[in-house]
């Protein structure tokens, strides 16, 4: 048989299925993948009006939208980003694990840094079709004289490109959701989501529920800026109370002036924080900054019990802070040990499986229960486990929860 040498061909008809279910453990992480690119399509742009390829308009705000509509099944995820002509759809969208931040980089290497570019395999785009039947873009490129293209893809290996409907630079991207994922609609969970994947994205998030109409909020007049959408202006009135003076009468005080107010339809609110302790010196955080910032990261109450601000630039550039949290009584480290050696203790021992059962929830019922926990003083989880098996296998006579409740009376006293 003669050599032969060639290249391995992939079917877009099979490989294409599998990207969609399979690419991610976690349907949920679509809201990732997709906002991350919107906030590279931002990044960009910025990094091009700093080299002067760009020149941005005086009022611009770079943010990412998300539009929400429980009704109509969809999410919108819209950025005023770099935008992509329809050779650049062909490129980034039509081809699979082609990506546009590694071009972009590679044209820009000598200008620009990879600090806050953050997709690289070209792939994130087509987690939209774990949870959408349909998806659709819409995109108008930053280039001069550019034309705005509409692509669409019901998730089969065909597309339509026509021509779109956007006139300032940006990508909307539309997610028709399948019957399996309406709840990613639900303004609730998008938020609860984008919290877990997006709350120190580099760009400003704001998410909107288009079924819930126009909210409103008051402020005071004073505090109208331009930006704002006045529906009403009134007077508020003053806050008294009566109280009784020292000869007995009373009289009504003012305890709050009446003021001026004006009823506007209400601020967005970024639901991420572009500005992470991480991300300034050390010398900028006191020990509060960084106590606060734990709290709110890791919804600890407790404080941790020291950090390590991390900020490197060479040989590579790294910034973070490692918290070490302080393990808050004995009875925790108590638990978490013998977490760890429950099954593997407990398993290896022929008593009935309702022995080994009580065991397990009759010890996480007192470290949960007993601030006192003197069963902590003994050696080890496994010495208790031992002792206690070896009581219970020899009191056969009397039911479990009595051994249970005798042995650890012996050892509490």
């Amino acid at each position: 048989m003669s050599k032969e040498h060639g290249n391995l061909s992939i079917n877009s008809q099979n490989i294409f299925p599998i990207i969609k279910k399979w690419m991610y453990s976690d349907h949920d992480i679509f809201y990732r993948e997709l906002v991350s690119n919107a906030c590279d399509a931002i990044t960009k742009l910025k990094k091009l009006s700093m080299i002067g390829e760009y020149e941005a308009p005086d009022d611009i705000e770079y943010k990412v939208e998300i539009k929400l509509s429980a009704k109509d099944k969809t999410i919108k995820i819209i950025d005023n980003g770099i935008g992509m002509t329809k050779e650049e759809v062909d490129e980034y969208i039509n081809q699979i694990a082609f990506s546009g931040a590694e071009a972009f980089l590679e044209k820009y290497k000598d200008k620009a840094n990879d600090d806050q570019i953050i997709g690289h395999f070209g792939l994130g785009f087509y987690s939209a079709f774990m949870v959408a039947d349909q998806v659709t873009i819409n995109t108008l490129s930053f280039k001069d004289g550019a034309e705005s293209v509409h692509w669409s893809c019901d998730g089969g290996t065909e597309y339509d490109i026509s021509e779109g409907t956007k006139t300032t630079p940006g990508t909307e991207i539309t997610l028709y959701l399948n019957e399996d994922s309406y709840e990613f609609a639900n303004e609730y969970k998008a938020k609860e989501v984008l919290d877990k994947y997006c709350s120190f994205m580099p760009v400003p998030i704001f998410v909107t529920n288009e079924d819930a109409g126009e909210q409103t909020e008051e402020i005071p007049e004073e505090e109208v800026t331009e930006k704002d959408t006045v529906l009403d202006t009134f007077i508020k009135d003053a806050v008294t109370e009566e109280v009784e003076k020292e000869d007995g009468t009373k009289e009504t005080v003012e305890k709050v002036p009446a003021k001026k107010m004006a009823k506007i339809v209400k601020r967005p609110v970024a639901i991420n924080d572009i500005h992470p302790l991480w991300t300034k010196h050390p010398n900028e955080c006191s020990d509060e900054d960084y106590k606060e910032f734990y709290r709110k990261v890791f919804h600890d109450y407790k404080e941790p019990l020291f950090w390590i601000h991390l900020n490197m630039d060479y040989p590579f550039n790294l910034k973070g802070i490692l918290y070490f949290p302080k393990i808050n009584t004995e009875y925790e480290l108590f638990f978490m040990q013998m977490m760890s050696c429950t099954k593997e203790l407990l398993y290896s021992r022929s008593r009935e499986i309702e022995t080994k059962k009580a065991i397990t929830s009759f010890l996480r019922d007192e470290v949960k229960n007993n601030k006192d926990i003197k069963l902590i003083r003994m050696s080890t989880s496994i010495n208790l486990l031992d002792e206690f098996y070896r009581y219970a296998t020899d009191h056969e006579d009397i039911s479990l929860d009595e051994a249970m409740k005798i042995y650890m009376k012996n050892y509490t006293d």
